[in-house]
């Protein structure tokens, strides 16, 4: 295999839903995911690796970052699933940040594209693959908690949403996330302070 055998285009939701179920970190967490732009890596006519992009999580994140208001918003998006099928990740070397690099022109030839956000959750990993795709780093999320119901079987579930007040249950420590950006737009004013991102076994 050479990456002269692979190919990335725009992939619809139904194409990414079974790689991302079988070897994405967080569908062990929660099932589903937001569809956005997205782009699948095939080899041989078969999709082994997708790549989506979707808004900011919510508007305040945009505040505390640039200063931005609920008016000025758009360009901006959120690398928010990235997986690759194991054996084609193992086998062919820096595959994932090659992926990355052709789903982000892929992305600003439709697209006006002013910055792109990807979190890496320390619990999993600290984003190697950002780093080696131009991504600066600013350091971690501040540290906060969950509120996990107790069910009457004895299990938790994680709030959601709705009130907690006289629900059985208890507050556990969320996983802090490592912060990359690339900003494009030269007028933008980050707040977040860039850091240098040391690489770890992860």
């Amino acid at each position: 295999m050479s990456k002269c055998d692979y190919t990335v285009r725009a992939a619809v939701k139904g194409e990414c839903s079974d790689l991302l179920d079988k070897h994405h970190y967080l569908s062990r967490i929660s099932k589903g995911f937001k569809s956005g732009v997205n782009f699948g890596l095939y080899y041989a006519g078969e999709i082994v690796g997708v790549c989506i992009f979707t808004g900011w999580p919510v508007p305040e994140l945009l505040k505390g970052c640039f200063n931005l208001d609920r008016t000025d918003q758009s360009g901006f998006f959120e690398l928010s699933r990235l997986v690759l099928e194991p054996s084609h990740q193992n086998s062919e070397h820096n595959l994932a940040s090659w992926f990355i690099s052709k789903s982000l022109l892929l992305l600003k030839r439709g697209n006006h594209v002013r910055c792109v956000l990807s979190y890496a959750d320390d619990g999993f990993h600290r984003g190697t693959v950002y780093a080696a795709s131009n991504f600066k780093y600013y350091g971690m999320t501040n540290a906060k908690k969950d509120f996990w119901f107790k069910r009457p079987d004895g299990s938790f579930e994680k709030h959601s949403r709705g009130a907690v007040k006289g629900r059985e249950g208890e507050w556990r420590p969320r996983n802090q996330k490592h912060r990359f950006l690339i900003i494009n737009d030269k007028n933008l004013r980050c707040n977040w302070v860039e850091q240098k991102w040391k690489q770890t076994n992860e």
